[in-house]
């Protein structure tokens, strides 16, 4: 006997964001990531390749931080940066695990360190500040809006899918769409 499925049930799927369902593939670190996000969506969002927002309130005051692990600073399509961050990309920062960290420590000292250019200057004026909820350093929070970043990421998507894949018995293989 095929059951009906109550109405309420269907409108939750339809009505709940992408990724809010997906939070159980989040790591603790990067949940708590998720939780500072908040305190940065004012500025930023994080919207996938399909134009999905997984995080923020599409905000567009900075850039668009969906695959910002591993991309070159100041290089996001449609957002003018700082002459700083220009900078610093064309000297060759990239966005990983210690500049990410670093630079959410503080951004404009961080850029100042590594141009080793004391008048250089970004737009952010975020630092990241003890979490004493989760007693947490700065640096942890830092961290964990890091793990955020690199899971919410276009290559988690591609592990997910893999990982997918894996269950339902394929090979494994997935098309990357870079």
């Amino acid at each position: 006997m095929i059951r009906p499925v109550p109405a309420a049930f269907v409108l939750s799927l339809l009505t709940t964001p992408a990724f809010a369902g997906s939070d159980n593939h989040l790591s603790e670190g990067a949940l708590l990531g998720q939780a500072a996000f908040k305190s940065c969506q004012a500025c930023h969002v994080v919207t996938d390749a399909e134009g999905n927002t997984l995080a923020g309130n599409r905000a567009r005051t900075g850039p668009d931080l969906y695959g910002v692990i591993g991309r070159t600073a100041g290089t996001a399509d449609g957002y003018r940066f700082s002459d700083g961050l220009e900078a610093a990309g064309e000297a060759g920062l990239v966005w990983n695990e210690e500049t990410m960290i670093a630079y959410l420590m503080d951004s404009n000292g961080f850029i100042q360190d590594y141009l080793d250019d004391p008048s250089a200057r970004i737009k952010m004026r975020f630092k990241a500040r003890p979490d004493k909820k989760n007693d947490l350093t700065a640096e942890q929070v830092a961290a964990n809006f890091y793990a955020f970043l690199a899971e919410i990421g276009p290559e988690m998507d591609m592990d997910m899918n893999m990982d997918m894949n894996m269950n339902d018995g394929s090979d494994g293989e997935a098309e990357s769409s870079n």
